[in-house]
This record gives structure tokens, C-alpha cells and sequence, in this order.
């Protein structure tokens, strides 16, 4: 290596590197997306939700049933999401195929535990740039038979998928 060539690769690391307390321009991180309710889409519901039931009147604290949602895209409706939830219920787990979407800040989701008859519809809000999920599902006309109406939450899982 020629004496030049030495002198300036063992120097231009020391020239280059800001020396302590100085402050170098940097470009900030990105910002993490915060949609609106009104923003947010179909893919911002993909993944695992979080699920707690409780009567009207009742507080969350206390929920009467507990468990979890996995969104994905609805094959059909690309405006859509489709999903199964598991929630516990009384004497045993409870499983049904969701589908739903949100529209102009509004969530709403049809449930049906044989994927043919809708026995709950819930509608809800979502919050906390989209993260939470707040509303009541409601048996669907002539369902009386799935239960009283529940206030629900939805929160979104660390786990994505």
C-alpha cells in the first residue's frame, strides 16, 4: 500500500466519525402508522384479536366469556375480512367463521357457528389507531336462542400473522 493510501485509510475513519457530543443530521425514524376508524382498512384487521364478553350493564372486569379472533382476507370480498373466533361459553368452547368489514369508522361482523345461518351481528368502533375494538354483538333477527346481547372488546394481539 502506497504511504498516502495507508496515512488516509487508517485516518478517515477517525475524520469521519462525529466526536462525542456532536450531533450528527439524521433523518428521524418513521413514525408508526396511526390510521383513523375512518382510514382503516381491511388489512388493518388481519391477525389475531384478543376477545372479552360481557353482559350490558355489566363491566369488562367480570367478562362473561373470553377468547380470540384470527382475521384474514375474505376469498370472496376483497372489501372484507373472514375469520374464526373461539370464546369460551357455558360447559364448553365455543367456535364460529366471522366475516365483516369496517366501513366509514364503522366495524361490523356477521357470525355463524355452521357457516351458513348468521347467529350474531356486532357492530362496534374502532379506537386507538385502530387497535381496539368496542361494541355489542346482538343475536341476529330470530336468534334469540344464541344468547342476550353482549358488549364486547377487540384487542389487537402483539402476535400478527
Amino acid at each position: 500500500m502506497k504511504p498516502l493510501a495507508l496515512v488516509l485509510a487508517l485516518t478517515l475513519p477517525f475524520v469521519l466519525a462525529p466526536t462525542a457530543g456532536a450531533q450528527t443530521a439524521t433523518t428521524p425514524p418513521p413514525s408508526p402508522r396511526c390510521p383513523s376508524a375512518d382510514d382503516l382498512t381491511p388489512a388493518d384487521l388481519f391477525g389475531l384479536w384478543q376477545l372479552s364478553l360481557w353482559p350490558e350493564g355489566a363491566t369488562e372486569a367480570e367478562p362473561a366469556s373470553t377468547g380470540a379472533v384470527m382475521f384474514g382476507p375474505h376469498p370472496e370480498y376483497a372489501g372484507s375480512v373472514r375469520g374464526r373466533l373461539r370464546r369460551s361459553g357455558p360447559g364448553a368452547d365455543l367456535e364460529a367463521e366471522v366475516s365483516g368489514d369496517v366501513t366509514d369508522g364503522e366495524f361490523n361482523l356477521d357470525e355463524s357457528g355452521d357457516g351458513r345461518t348468521m347467529d350474531a351481528v356486532w357492530t362496534g368502533q374502532p379506537t386507538d389507531c385502530g387497535r381496539t375494538i368496542r361494541g355489542v354483538r346482538r343475536p341476529a333477527e330470530g336468534r334469540d336462542a344464541v344468547g342476550p346481547a353482549l358488549q364486547f372488546l377487540l384487542q389487537r394481539s402483539a402476535v400478527r400473522r
